[in-house]
Formats: C-alpha cells, sequence, structure tokens
C-alpha cells in the first residue's frame, strides 16, 4: 500500500496532513505522492473533486478515502480526530471497497479539435450572456431544442450537489445512471423543452450542440474545472468505464448521507 495525502490550502487542513503523515511513518506505510494506490483526502468535498481529477491518469487502480475538516462533507467518511483509527482500518487493509459512476465528456470545437474530461458530480453547459439556444440529442436522436441558462448533466453521486439546487431528481448511485437537468428552460406557447430532469440508462447518452447563429461565449464546467471559450460545436456525454473507487471500511450509506446533510436528526415520537 502507498498512500497520497491530499489535502486543502487552509491552516486546519495542512496541520492535519502533517499529522497524518507523521502518523503513517510510524506505522511504516509509505507515502508516494506520484503512483499512490490510496489517496486519503483532506478537507471537504472539494479538496476530494481536485483530487479526482489529479489522479485521472491511474483512476482505474487507485482508492480515495476523505477526512472532513469542514462544515458539511457528503463524501468524506472520517474527522480529523480520527486519523488513529483512519490508519488501523489501512493496516488492516482488505482491499474493499465501492465504486461510484464517472461522467466521460468530449468537447468538440468549430475547428475540429477535441477535448476529454471527466467528472464525478457534474458538468454544465451555460451561456454567460443570453439565452443558450441549444438542440438537445439522446443517443443519435433529436429530443429537445431547448432555451434558457443553461444545461446539468450529473452522476447519481453528483445528484445531490448543483443537479438538486435546479430541480433534479436524487439518485442512488448504484443505479449507474446518468440525469440531465434544464436550468432556467424558457416555456411558453412558441418556445418549448421537457420542463423535467430526465434520468438515462447507463448505455445512453446526451449531446448537446449549440445552434451556430447563436455562438458566443459559453461557460464549461466539469466538477470544480471552468472553461470560458467561444467556439463549441457540441458537447457529448456519456458513463465513463472506469469509476471512481472508495475504501469501504466506515463507508456510510448514500441515503444516509443525503439524511446527514439534507434533513439533519430526526426525533422519534
Amino acid at each position: 500500500m502507498k498512500i497520497a495525502i491530499y489535502h486543502s490550502s487552509d491552516e486546519h487542513s495542512i496541520e492535519v496532513g502533517q499529522d497524518l503523515s507523521q502518523i503513517l511513518r510510524e506505522n511504516h506505510i509509505a507515502l508516494d505522492d506520484q503512483d499512490p494506490t490510496v489517496v486519503i483526502t483532506i478537507g471537504g468535498d472539494g479538496t476530494l473533486l481536485s483530487a479526482i481529477q489529479k489522479y485521472l491518469p491511474i483512476i482505474d487502480r487507485v482508492r480515495f478515502v476523505g477526512v472532513h475538516t469542514g462544515h458539511l462533507g457528503f463524501y468524506t467518511d472520517w474527522r480529523d480526530y480520527e486519523l488513529d483509527d483512519l490508519v488501523k482500518a489501512l493496516k488492516s487493509d482488505g482491499c474493499s471497497e465501492i465504486g461510484y459512476p464517472l461522467l466521460n465528456i468530449d468537447v468538440i470545437h468549430t475547428d475540429g479539435t477535441k477535448a476529454n474530461y471527466k467528472a464525478i458530480n457534474e458538468s454544465t453547459l451555460r451561456k454567460l450572456n443570453g439565452t443558450l439556444v441549444a438542440d438537445v440529442l439522446i443517443g443519435d436522436q433529436l429530443f429537445e431544442r431547448f432555451r434558457g441558462d443553461g444545461l446539468c448533466i450529473s452522476t447519481p453521486t453528483g445528484s445531490t450537489a448543483y443537479n438538486r439546487s435546479v430541480g433534479g431528481a436524487i439518485v442512488h448511485p448504484q443505479l449507474e445512471a446518468m440525469q440531465m437537468a434544464e436550468i432556467a428552460s424558457i416555456n411558453n406557447r412558441v418556445f418549448r423543452t421537457v420542463g423535467a430532469a430526465l434520468i438515462l440508462a447507463p448505455n445512453e447518452t446526451v449531446t448537446i450542440r449549440p445552434l451556430p447563429s447563436y455562438h458566443r461565449t459559453y461557460n464549461f464546467t466539469a466538477d470544480r474545472l471552468g472553461i470560458l471559450d467561444k467556439n463549441v460545436q457540441s458537447v457529448h456525454y456519456g458513463i465513463a468505464v472506469p469509476k471512481v473507487k472508495f475504501l469501504k471500511y466506515r463507508h456510510t450509506g448514500f441515503w444516509n448521507r443525503v439524511r446527514n446533510s439534507f434533513i439533519g436528526q430526526i426525533d422519534e415520537i
């Protein structure tokens, strides 16, 4: 086992990272930031998303575990005062893991070039100024002509993030589905969209094609990555083959995460 520690930039997370490094060395567990088998993130969900982006080239052979030092951690299973227990769990590792789907995203530019991205939460395409007008294809078939602020494509784990804020459904990650939610769509007697979030099967794809006559500057995001691009021809979404793998020592069940994050403690009557 080789451990990489990836922490946020705040002072407390840096101190926790230093403490964890010392405990790992005392337990003769190797540290390796370049080619780890386990990545421990210290911070919140944003820190974990950044770590996943960093280690995408080896995503098929690395597992993640999060240590929570902030206010709300949806992906993080351990607290900053549980470092000794975490290291004990690592030493008794039985390779237990749970996998979550990733989005595979291909952005095609008007000059024919292509860029590929991955996201564990969501990806959005929006206009900075004016209305996004785009054809939406499911598979090879035109589904609708969208007019509005933008579109959000999310994974099941990402369904509790921005997707939820724009009215999408919360989806259990074992379904391995993909969801498309509208961001402030225009619906009237002239312009119509489906007006609801769509949950797609794992073998289905979504393609967003902005109309050429409306080309301006687009804001494309993939998790915490944001890009401004004037030359987007289409964005193609599907479920990626590799999954993000998390250690399962004390992995909190999905619905427990949802309850803890959004509802809190319930007093029984």
